[in-house]
């Protein structure tokens, strides 16, 4: 449920997706709202990736709604090809798992390259912004390295640097610690936990119930392509409402 004070930034209305005969997601609803931290948990394959790319609109939904700050850019009244909607899609920013830098540029070039091309930035002015941005996750003193020359952790915080280059609203992240080793992770859960000290309005797909637990504001428990559980997150782990949510937690600690 979003809070009656905060206005929802990213809204998912009933989301189908199917890839031909296969269900992936079934009636899928959700909203966020701005200064929240939504964690999607669940088992291997019930759907938290495919709603992840719904949301960040790289995937094409097969029936529902997805609303950006009050637009539709997916659906019957999708709006997705105007000027408007363009603008509105820049205020979601995507983490991946393989972090998926461009390995010719280097880490300064990787995080400016976007704010220039999408949003005419000038070079001065995106340069200064990385640069802050990179010493706010701890890797400045790598500006000029290509990502080949950094650990898994130090390119994760490039990647998390691109995305908050864009100055989005809301950053999707889909299981940002799951190509790390437990050291590396240790790291990148850090700038998270940062992140949502600053007010930074995310969903994360993870399997770290850690962060998910002590970072979230909401929990949303999916399996088998359904929404089977949604609550604040102290409530979901000390007191699950379902039993398939029971299950689960019993499995996982």
């Amino acid at each position: 449920m979003v809070s009656a004070v905060r206005k929802a930034i990213l809204e998912a209305l009933q989301i189908r997706k199917s890839f031909g005969p296969l269900s992936v997601l079934d009636d899928v609803s959700l909203s966020v709202a701005e200064g929240e931290i939504v964690s999607l948990i669940g088992p291997s394959g019930s759907g938290k990736t495919t709603f992840l790319r719904c949301l960040a609109l790289l995937e094409e939904i097969s029936a529902g709604e997805i609303r950006v700050n009050g637009t539709t850019m997916a659906g019957s009244d999708a709006a997705r090809n105007s000027q408007a909607a363009k603008l509105i899609r820049r205020d979601i920013g995507m983490v991946f798992q393989q972090f998926n830098l461009w390995p010719h540029m280097t880490v300064l070039q990787n995080v400016i390259e976007a704010p220039m091309r999408v949003r005419g930035i000038s070079r001065d002015v995106a340069t200064a912004s990385a640069i802050e941005i990179l010493a706010k996750v701890g890797i400045a003193a790598k500006r000029d390295a290509y990502p080949a020359q950094l650990s898994g952790g130090q390119q994760q915080r490039v990647a998390i640097s691109r995305a908050l280059a864009m100055n989005p609203k809301v950053i999707l992240f889909d299981e940002p610690t799951s190509a790390l080793d437990p050291e590396l992770r240790h790291e990148v859960l850090a700038v998270l936990r940062k992140l949502a000290d600053d007010g930074q309005t995310m969903v994360v797909v993870t399997h770290e119930m850690g962060f998910a637990r002590n970072v979230s504001t909401r929990i949303a428990f999916l399996d088998g392509g359904k929404l089977v559980e949604e609550s604040e997150s102290e409530q979901f782990f000390k007191s699950p409402r379902t039993e398939r949510a029971k299950q689960f937690l019993e499995m996982m600690f």
